[in-house]
């Protein structure tokens, strides 16, 4: 992968793209409202396969910057944090196994290790240290944000039943409808963006 102008102004063009569909979040019935649907992954992923990883890396780093920049944060940071690193189990294996096998098939294989990847990984994060951290620099307990999740879904009633009903759920739509839209996309984007 070569730095060149071309690269560098694509993946800038898909990161504020990328940036943009962050801002429109779609809240979940099942969650609680700090769970809110975002398709921003698509244009990481878009610029994972015809780029490859490393600009799908640069990508979902730079649209979390855009947006931290353009919107700021609700959440002390944390909320950006967790969209930069359950995004990166997604697009990084994805892009990884479209790069060896650049087909629609790959591409298929590479999107589904990639959902089960941020589905696994959004479940460890948020258990072991998103969630404790939302809750220590928000000043919020733990137990309140379970109450939230509770209001939403009476299954929820420990950090752990947070993670499994809620968690587990938005990770799985999310890299599920990125994905689909990423396969109906790409075939039709990839001449522009291989240009």
């Amino acid at each position: 992968m070569r730095f060149t102008p071309g690269f560098m102004a694509k993946t800038a063009l898909l990161a504020a793209l990328a940036a943009f569909l962050m801002t429109l979040e779609i809240p979940l019935p099942f969650a609680p409202s700090f769970y809110q649907i975002d398709l921003s992954e698509v244009p990481v992923l878009l610029g994972g396969f015809a780029l490859g990883p490393a600009a799908a890396l640069c990508i979902e780093l730079l649209k979390n910057l855009l947006y931290l920049l353009f919107k700021g944060t609700i959440t002390a940071g944390v909320g950006e944090l967790a969209n930069f690193l359950i995004g990166l189990s997604l697009v990084l294996p994805a892009s990884l196994l479209y790069r060896k096998k650049k087909s629609r098939k790959g591409a298929l294989w590479g999107l589904l290790w990639g959902t089960l990847a941020m589905t696994a990984a959004g479940v460890a994060v948020n258990y072991f240290v998103l969630l404790p951290a939302y809750s220590f620099f928000m000043g919020i307990p733990l137990s309140a944000l379970v109450d939230m999740g509770s209001a939403a879904n009476s299954s929820i009633t420990s950090l752990g039943t947070l993670v499994i009903f809620a968690t587990l759920p938005f990770n799985l739509l999310k890299g599920a409808l990125s994905s689909l839209i990423t396969l109906l996309l790409y075939k039709r984007l990839s001449p522009l963006l291989h240009r």
